[in-house]
């Protein structure tokens, strides 16, 4: 049976392009090329790269970019844009937390919630931390949004949704104190035009536990932001207004 993941992401690709939180993506791409110093001979790994925006958009820069990605469709829709703009990403079917790269990358982004924190349990979305830093090599960086546990303490994450939204709506949250867990009732249509209802399962971090993950993973340099659509920024401070954090960590 598939995930809720999957099933969301199976046929969604077009509408997935007309989404709010699609619309970021030069000012991200602008904050991760500062990241790097502008250096064109970074090797990136984009896990969860859905369509492919930011996989593109830095290829057009001039990087080298792997994209990874579990819905074949979103892969499919991200290799068509790749060759409309006329340039070269390599886009690989696979599952976040298996994957068998090791030491090959400067940079590794897990952004815009791909693969980390959708997983059924922590140990899951702890594999795919794992995986990205095996994929690192001994001085690279890793980028990655999540989804801020202090905001939910704050704020209804149903109505937020449902205010930011354009093809899907969220009924039914259950927000779990103790598991940091949001389990939704989420109501959508896909790309043939078919209504479809799934449960979600989103798990919700404070900086502290995101900080000694990585910390356990051999990171030492870990900075947390607050992560703003479009607009990511060193001077931004995680707050409880913040819907996701930004995390930059370093070895």
């Amino acid at each position: 049976m598939a995930k809720w993941y999957e099933e969301l992401f199976e046929n969604y690709a077009e509408t997935y392009e007309t989404e709010d939180f699609t619309k970021g993506t030069l000012g991200e791409v602008d904050f991760i090329e500062k990241e790097i110093n502008f250096d064109k001979s970074t090797n990136i790994l984009d896990i969860g790269c859905g369509t492919g925006r930011h996989s593109i958009e830095l290829a057009k820069r001039g990087y080298q970019v792997t994209g990874i990605d579990l819905s074949e469709s979103m892969l499919e829709r991200a290799k068509e844009k790749a060759e409309e703009s006329k340039v070269d990403v390599t886009f690989i079917k696979a599952d976040a937390r298996y994957l068998q790269f090791e030491k090959e990358f400067d940079l590794t982004l897990i952004i815009c919630e791909g693969g980390f924190p959708l997983m059924e349990t922590d140990e899951m979305n702890f594999m795919i931390l794992q995986s990205a830093a095996k994929s690192l090599k001994d001085r690279g960086k890793l980028i990655l949004t999540t989804l801020n546990g202090l905001f939910p303490l704050f704020h209804s994450v149903k109505d937020f949704i449902n205010s930011n939204s354009v093809g899907a709506k969220s009924e039914e949250n259950t927000f779990d104190l103790m598991t940091f867990r949001d389990k939704s009732i989420l109501e959508f249509v896909d790309d043939d035009g078919n209504k479809k209802k799934i449960k979600c399962n989103e798990r919700y971090y404070v900086p502290s536990e995101i900080t000694w993950l990585l910390k356990s993973l051999g990171f030492k340099k870990i900075d947390i932001f607050g992560c703003e659509l479009g607009s990511w920024s060193r001077e931004d401070k995680l707050s409880t207004e913040d819907y996701e954090m930004l995390v930059v960590a370093e070895y």
